[in-house]
């Protein structure tokens, strides 16, 4: 038996597993005993009895919430970035559409983050009898609704109806080139006794996956939270729903988020202030939808006194840069917003895929193209491991001198498996042949190259990025299927070039593989294809010129002796 091509076609079918394992599987955050949540999942949330006020004896409201409504207008807020609609019901914001990104089914539109589609809404308000939370319906204070000139920001003031002389207000501020949205939630006291009250800030979104999303690359969608004790802790839909839901609750850091192939958005409230996580079912609704969300106290308000919490939310792309910016202190410029990167999912070989799109990105910038940076850091990445592929290389052109004599051996010894192996072992030892020198080399590089295939796949960088000619986004397939048919033949070219299998059904498994891979491929997003199109060309360069010198050298040894 061919114990090294058996090891080969194993490593190869562990790397096929690992692959559809990282599309289907997601990591499931530590048991942690999940938040009280109230009874409808449309109401204010209520936090537990561990999370306090800032100070003991205050009084809530008791008077009856002001006019809801079940439609209200929108204000249309443009920045740089993205336009926003804000709903006067609740001050949400119920739409969010990038100047920069395109929808992912019709290119013609931009692409929409927030949108009624998906129930897909940034909602807030605060926990505590008489005060508006997001199904009351404010004023919206007339001003400037575009970011224009030499504007570095722009604010929208919503106010709710005042409840026994207490006045609420909403403001919202937008900064020029940024996707960081500032929310102050500003109680003015004019009764006779302290207000002390909770506010929460929800996303709400129903469970269905974003459009375009292809059944065969299959990424995470739905709620994460983090905590510095308990890391990035992604929640399934399902857990909710059935409240299996297991999540870190109570801290005094950390973010809620809704997250989603390219894109996220978070609420991320200062560090230092205590905060509880919930995540519930939404009840009476025809298609299912949950919120997730933190709850966090107010500081009390005297009589006579106004209190203002600020919380940002951010909404957009998954960008690198931005996300690690964001999570430094406050102190470097950022907001203290540790973890976030996260959001950008590696999988488990995270510690190698993202070094690997930091390189990516170093090449981008010098030659200004996605597609042709993807080539060049795939050919950086075939010279780094030359050696070992060499190595690879030289042990399977030896193995294709001797299959002839690996053939007759079986022949000869076919009935006598102990005898055959013998054999088999001798002959190796005479050519100075390791079986399994073909398959570490491998075996050592197929971690670099899931890590770079899941970088490839979570880069929001590379969506709707051409490359050349008819690859005019290398984030979607091959409209014409050009890259995944040469993908096809350049694995049949590796399949001739390698030494055909002694066993018959081990060599007709090995012809299959690269029609197996080419089906998948076909449906995968061409800068993904583009990656492997450039390392097996290398590869049968490499291959080729290795085969030809042994073969050549072994001709020429047989003419010596000849």
């Amino acid at each position: 038996m061919d114990n090294r091509r058996l090891l080969l076609l194993l490593v190869f079918s562990f790397s096929l597993v690992m692959l559809w394992d990282a599309w289907q599987k997601y990591n499931h955050p530590p048991v942690v005993p999940p938040v009280a949540t109230s009874a409808s999942g449309t109401s204010a949330p209520q936090p537990s009895s561990s999370l306090h006020a800032a100070a003991p004896g205050a009084t809530p409201l008791q008077a009856p919430i002001g006019t809801t409504a079940q439609t209200a207008e929108t204000v249309t807020v443009k920045t740089d970035l993205f336009t926003a609609e804000v709903s006067a019901q609740g001050g949400d914001i119920v739409r969010l559409v990038f100047n920069d990104y395109k929808d992912t089914e019709s290119k013609s539109k931009d692409f929409a983050l927030f949108d009624a589609r998906h129930r897909y809404a940034a909602q807030s308000g605060l926990i505590g009898d008489g005060l508006p939370n997001h199904k009351t319906l404010f004023s919206p204070l007339a001003g400037s609704r575009e970011l224009a000139g030499d504007a570095k920001t722009i604010e929208l003031r919503l106010e709710a109806p005042p409840v026994n002389g207490v006045k609420v207000a909403k403001i919202y501020t937008f900064t020029r080139g940024s996707y960081l949205i500032n929310l102050v939630q500003e109680i003015d006291n004019g009764s006779e006794k302290d207000v002390a009250v909770h506010a929460y800030y929800q996303l709400q979104r129903d469970i269905k996956a974003p459009e375009g999303e292809s059944r065969m690359v299959s990424t995470f969608t739905g709620p994460a939270v983090y905590t510095e004790a308990d890391k990035y802790q992604k929640v399934h839909f399902a857990d909710i729903e059935s409240g299996k839901a297991k999540f870190a609750t109570q801290a005094d850091n950390g973010w809620v988020a809704m997250v989603q192939h390219y894109f996220v958005s978070a609420w991320i409230p200062p560090e230092g202030l205590a905060r509880e996580f919930y995540m519930r079912k939404l009840d009476g609704s025809v298609d299912p939808a949950v919120s997730a969300g933190v709850i966090v106290p107010v500081p009390v308000t005297a009589p006579g006194s106004k209190v203002a919490l600020s919380l940002p939310l951010y909404a957009g792309p998954q960008l690198q840069g931005i996300l690690d910016h964001l999570a430094l202190p406050a102190a470097d410029g950022g907001i203290g917003a540790q973890g976030l990167p996260l959001v950008v999912d590696y999988g488990w070989l995270t510690i190698v895929a993202a070094p690997i799109f930091w390189c990516l990105q170093a090449i981008h910038k010098l030659v200004g193209n996605w597609g042709w940076a993807i080539v060049l850091l795939t050919v950086g990445i075939k010279l780094l491991f030359f050696p070992l592929s060499a190595a690879s290389y030289k042990s399977m052109a030896k193995m294709r001198t001797v299959t002839p004599r690996l053939v007759a051996l079986k022949e000869r010894f076919g009935g006598d498996r102990q005898k055959l192996n013998q054999e088999m072992m001798e002959l190796y030892k005479r050519e100075k042949i390791n079986p399994l020198g073909g398959c570490l080399p491998i075996a050592v590089q197929i971690p670099v190259f899931i890590a770079l295939y899941w970088a490839l796949l979570g880069a929001v960088e590379i969506r709707d990025a051409p490359w050349i000619l008819w690859i005019k986004d290398l984030s979607a397939a091959d409209p014409f299927y050009v890259l995944p048919v040469i993908m096809v033949a350049t694995m049949l070219i590796q399949t001739r070039l390698n030494p055909t299998p002694p066993d018959p059904i081990q060599a007709k498994v090995m012809m299959m593989m690269p029609f197996i891979f080419g089906a998948m491929f076909f449906f995968f997003p061409a800068g993904l294809v583009l990656y492997w199109v450039v390392n097996n060309t290398l590869s049968i360069a490499q291959q080729w010129q290795i085969t030809r010198m042994i073969e050549g050298g072994k001709k020429a040894a047989n003419d010596a002796k000849a």
